[in-house]
């Protein structure tokens, strides 16, 4: 099935997280999905990330030219950095015990590409040139051990997803106000009434 790659699916903040919530209710067993089960969805990810990223990409475009060819390394990119900033997310700090897997995960997808990256601000430099998949989203994973980014990270009580917290006064809750916390008032609304009907009926 084509999957929808719309804004809600980039709620993450930066593209490595966008990437780790490919994977739908993680941690459920019954429920969980992978949205990259299919390569193919590789190329269309980044595609898509190409224009609710640019700002953190400086505009340049994200290719995914050889889907199968790279898969292994996204999903390593993208377990290893699930598993080091969730935990970071709930801990408050980052697990020493998580980075050897995470950095060879990184360097396996920056191995082979040349780009340059830098700048403050700017971890993807302003060259016009398109980004190969897997080298951006090892940089941007690798962005997120700032001591900012790990204050900032939250996991998403609806969805389960993890995403940055930019708010001013960083008590954003839901990684998306307009669908997972409007499903959560929706939510508390319904047990509302119903709790309310049940008191009703036993008058």
């Amino acid at each position: 099935m084509t999957i929808s790659w719309t804004r809600h699916r980039f709620s993450g903040g930066v593209l490595a997280l966008d990437v780790t919530n490919t994977v739908v209710h993680r941690g459920d067993a019954v429920r969980s999905f992978d949205r990259f089960e299919d390569a193919a969805e590789l190329p269309r990810f980044a595609a898509a990330a190409t224009g609710f990223r640019a700002a953190e990409l400086d505009a340049r475009p994200l290719i995914a030219p050889r889907p199968l060819a790279i898969l292994p390394t996204v999903l390593a990119i993208r377990e290893t950095t699930d598993r080091l900033f969730r935990d970071a997310a709930v801990q408050g700090d980052v697990s020493t015990g998580h980075l050897p897997e995470f950095l060879r995960a990184c360097a396996d997808g920056l191995a082979g590409h040349d780009g340059k990256i830098g700048g403050q601000g700017r971890p993807f430099g302003n060259a016009a040139a398109p980004l190969a998949f897997e080298a951006a989203l090892a940089v941007s994973a690798l962005s997120l051990l700032s001591n900012e980014s790990v204050r900032r990270l939250r996991v998403c009580p609806n969805c389960n997803w993890l995403f940055l917290d930019r708010s001013r006064n960083g008590s954003r809750m839901w990684c998306d106000m307009a669908v997972c916390g409007n499903r959560q008032k929706a939510k508390r609304h319904y047990h509302r009434r119903k709790s309310g009907s049940e008191e009703i009926s036993h008058v």
